[in-house]
């Protein structure tokens, strides 16, 4: 079996543009959601020291998105198209018969 196949050729320019736009590392839809979890513990809990929970949220989002950008949109999509059927505890997927 011939295991020498060539290398992909990627420009730049291509990747760069079909990239989602990020801040930080992460997509803004996560930016976004991760303001609002922290504005909302902060109006729980009246401490400053949420922002140390912002951080860790932003570090957990960062480390998901490391190797595809779109994980939480893919992860959403999947989430909405695929839900879990009644039966899943019994075969650990979805099977769609009884």
């Amino acid at each position: 079996m011939d295991t020498d196949l060539p290398e992909l050729d990627r420009d730049r320019i291509f990747v760069a543009l079909t990239r989602p736009q990020t801040f930080a590392g992460v997509s803004y839809g996560v930016v976004v959601a991760n303001a609002v979890v922290t504005t909302e513990l902060f109006l729980m809990f009246k401490v400053f020291s949420v922002i140390f929970a912002a951080l860790i949220l932003h570090v957990a989002a960062w480390a998901a998105c490391l190797r595809e950008p779109r994980f939480f949109e893919i992860w959403q999509t999947r989430m909405s198209k695929c839900p879990r059927i009644p039966n899943w505890r019994f075969w650990n997927c979805n099977s769609y018969r009884p």
